[in-house]
């Protein structure tokens, strides 16, 4: 197939030309003349039988053609950038992308990250966090660490551990809590999962004509305790997950009362290959949740 052998010094002149909309700033960036520069472009089209460009008096405009190959063709270079620098300086290592519910990321994942570091130093880990509104196909992540009932469609779930959620607030606002029925007249943070709270006060025991929802809408437990340190409300949110906000006494749990609506789960696509990062992290994640 002709696409197996097309010219690499046409792809970088139409690449940089496609930047710049110019042959001559391609070649002022590609130190070379701008007749090269034309000439590579002229064989590229010539080899794949279409035109990548309008000449105009006044510069270039890239055809569709030209619009459709560009992004792949921009990403394949930045790719053997990013590799050819990692093998420059002598740590050729693994990627490994990785979605994290901010929460877990913050409270759990974060703090043990360093021994999985030390330990397997081939990996080169890539972390984006979000709010458990996560596409793994688009993101191209490898897995994703999620909040939830583990079911995602064509997904492979495997449970990491439940994160019940119970009331957390700063102490001088637990002053005012004797009981749960106390909070009906507080300030409440609320997720935007709206049944938390009204499914705590059930447990609780609080009739349903004394719950009031008036606090502030949060997307991550994480926005919701920095709220909560603030002394604006009273956050519903996994004490697991702030261990160190509760040791240090910056927030208090003023009632034992604590529901679980889901758990965590490292996901992966069905249809992702599992690397050897990949299998490394999972052995991590395994032997940090066995027992001692």
């Amino acid at each position: 197939m002709v696409r197996q052998f097309l010219p690499l010094n046409g792809l970088r002149a139409f690449e940089a030309s496609a930047r710049h909309l110019s042959f001559t700033r391609a070649a002022i960036e590609l130190c070379v003349t701008q007749a090269a520069v034309s000439q590579q472009v002229k064989g590229l089209e010539r080899r794949l039988g279409v035109a990548l460009f309008q000449r105009l008096p006044r510069g270039l405009k890239i055809t569709a053609e030209g619009e459709a190959l560009l992004p792949t063709v921009t990403a394949s270079f930045d790719q053997m950038a990013t590799t050819l620098d990692r093998i420059e300086a002598g740590q050729v290592r693994e990627l490994l992308f990785l979605g994290v519910v901010g929460t877990f990321a913050v409270g759990w994942l974060l703090p043990r990250l360093s021994d999985f570091q030390r330990r397997h130093t081939f990996v080169d880990l890539r972390i984006s966090t979000n709010n458990n509104r996560v596409d793994p196909a688009a993101e191209g992540l490898d897995f994703a660490i999620r909040f939830g009932s583990g079911s995602w469609h064509g997904t492979e779930a495997q449970r990491l551990f439940e994160a019940p959620l119970s009331p957390l607030c700063i102490p001088k606002l637990a002053e005012h809590l004797q009981s749960p029925a106390d909070l009906a007249g507080a300030t409440l943070l609320r997720s935007y999962r709206t049944e938390e709270w009204s499914t705590w006060f059930q447990a609780a025991g609080v009739p349903p004509a004394a719950q009031v929802n008036a606090g502030i809408v949060f997307d991550s437990s994480v926005g919701m305790m920095e709220a909560a340190l603030h002394g604006l409300g009273i956050a519903l949110a996994p004490p697991s997950m702030f261990t160190r906000h509760l040791a240090s006494g910056a927030v208090v749990q003023p009632f034992a009362t604590a529901i679980s609506l889901g758990s965590y789960w490292l996901t992966r696509l069905q249809s992702r290959p599992v690397t050897a990062a990949m299998r490394a992290f999972t052995d991590w994640l395994g032997s940090q949740l066995s027992p001692a």
